[in-house]
């Protein structure tokens, strides 16, 4: 906040403090005043005095955060011979310790011990009723600086939460913008594999057809028969279309971020048949899991969502393993062109952790979920009915095939 600039919540807190600096005071004047009866050691010019200083003092609180010492300076000054400053003092004297160090509040406070002792000595009738004063002065400056230093020191350790929560999640958002940077730097490479196997498979069909056309016309071989031509050029069309995919894909992954790096090796691609591998796998290695599969025979979705729902199943196993070591876990896919591919891992959660303790939408998750959002899907997960769940829906048009056939009903446990 800049100087002098106040909220409105600081205004109505000034205000209130106000009203109570003039209602303490005026009830201090009146006790002074009625009680004590100092007219005969006292001139009534100085009662006038004594009053005239409340105002000056409520108003110099206005400038008490900016200010603090000055103002707490100039009211215990006000207070070695005015009594209606008190409350505008206790105001002060609070603040001074809200806002500087203690060793201020304290050495204002001595300050004003020194000023009030003529007033302590001279003004109350009996040498019983001065010590009895000057202990309540003692015990109230005392306490009005403690209490100001454990509101600032409140503050403080407030303020430095604040900002310990407002850098961890500075480091959390870099720490999931890495993650997501790296999901997507994976997913460049794996369609840069996938694009050059295609571009080769073009490159060969159409070398050889150019090479029979050539031998066809030099008369070292047979003219190509057209079903002959119609097959290779059917070939050449269908993987330009797959590569046609492949680039759309890269294109979106590479508008979102930067992602130059170097390549991965070439690695074989997983595809939904490849899920019964990746559980057998886990089985082998003594996990228990159970694995159904509904799809139709003869049909598959496009290789980057294979891949995906893969790759979502590998990371579901991975938390099982990690999070919930020894429960049962299952994996279920199924799904038809025209109603899309559903990814589902689940396992029963862990005795004795509390829901926090399960895996949330840390690094894994967070990659997880960018790579689902470019294929079009979407990805939830969380703890439900005693199961954590990890589901992915993956789009499925009508008609789309990759031309493998696979496709199965099956349970493997």
């Amino acid at each position: 906040m800049e100087e002098g600039r106040r909220s409105r919540r600081d205004l109505a807190v000034d205000g209130l403090l106000t009203v109570f600096a003039v209602g303490f005071g005026l009830l201090s004047f009146s006790g002074y005043a009625a009680d004590i009866h100092p007219a005969d050691r006292v001139p009534e010019w100085v009662l006038w005095l004594d009053l005239a200083c409340l105002p000056l003092a409520c108003a110099a609180l206005w400038w008490r955060r900016d200010h603090p010492l000055a103002v707490a300076a100039g009211v215990a000054l006000a207070s070695s011979f005015s009594t209606s400053v008190l409350g505008a003092l206790t105001v002060a004297l609070i603040g001074l310790a809200i806002y500087r160090p203690v060793s201020q509040a304290v050495g204002v406070a001595a300050l004003t011990v020194v000023l009030g002792l003529p007033w302590v000595v001279l003004v109350p009738a009996t040498a019983a009723d001065s010590v009895l004063t000057g202990i309540l002065i003692l015990v109230m400056l005392s306490a009005f600086v403690a209490w100001g230093a454990a509101i600032g020191s409140r503050r403080r350790l407030v303020d430095r939460l604040r900002e310990d929560v407002r850098r961890e999640r500075e480091l959390k958002e870099e720490r999931l913008a890495a993650a997501r940077v790296a999901e997507r730097r994976r997913i460049a490479r794996e369609m840069h594999d996938v694009v050059a196997h295609r571009m080769s498979l073009l490159s060969v069909h159409a070398g050889a057809l150019a090479y029979r056309t050539e031998r066809a016309e030099s008369g070292e071989a047979e003219p190509l028969k057209a079903a002959e031509v119609g097959a290779a050029v059917r070939v050449i069309r269908d993987n330009a279309h797959r590569v046609l995919d492949e680039l759309s894909d890269i294109l979106t992954v590479l508008r979102s971020d930067d992602l130059t790096g170097e390549d991965d090796e070439a690695v074989p691609q997983p595809r939904l048949a490849d899920v019964s591998r990746l559980v057998a796998e886990a089985v082998e290695a003594g996990e228990r899991v159970t694995y159904t599969s509904d799809l139709p025979e003869g049909a598959e979705p496009r290789d980057p969502v294979q891949r995906t729902a893969y790759r979502v199943v590998q990371e579901g196993l991975t938390n099982s393993r990690k999070h919930a070591p020894g429960a049962k876990a299952s994996v279920t896919v199924s799904g038809a062109p025209g109603r899309g591919l559903v990814v589902v891992v689940s396992n029963v959660l862990p005795v004795g952790r509390s829901v926090r303790e399960i895996p949330g939408a840390e690094a894994g998750l967070a990659g997880l979920a960018e790579r689902v959002q470019l294929e079009g899907g979407h990805l939830r997960h969380g703890p439900a009915h005693g199961r954590y769940r990890l589901t992915a829906t993956l789009p499925w048009p009508q008609g789309r095939a990759s031309g493998a056939p696979g496709g199965d009903r099956r349970k493997v446990s």
